[in-house]
C-alpha cells in the first residue's frame, strides 16, 4: 500500500456555539485552536455554529428568525397568487 495517501484521523471536539454542547470525536479535520477535555487532555477545537444539539430536524423544536419584515414582505408581494 501507498504510504502518505491518506490524512491523520485523530481525536477533536466540535464546539457547538447555538447550544454551547462539545463533543469529542475523530475525524481528519484540524485545527490550532485546543481545548483540555474532561479526561485531562488536549485536543483541537472546530466552532460549528449547528449540531445535532441544536438542528431543528433532531430537536422538534422550530426557529423562525425574520428579519427586517422579510416574511411579512414576500407574504405581502405574492397575497393572491396562484388563486384563481
Amino acid at each position: 500500500m501507498k504510504q502518505n495517501t491518506h490524512p491523520k484521523y485523530e481525536a477533536i471536539v466540535f464546539n457547538d456555539l447555538a447550544s454551547d454542547t462539545k463533543f469529542l470525536t475523530r475525524s481528519t479535520a484540524t485545527s490550532k485552536k485546543t481545548i483540555e477535555w474532561e479526561d485531562g487532555n488536549t485536543y483541537p477545537v472546530i466552532d460549528v455554529e449547528i449540531s445535532s444539539e441544536s438542528h431543528p430536524f433532531y430537536t422538534g423544536k422550530q426557529r423562525i428568525m425574520d428579519s427586517a419584515g422579510r416574511v411579512e414582505r414576500f407574504n405581502a408581494r405574492f397575497q393572491g397568487f396562484g388563486k384563481k
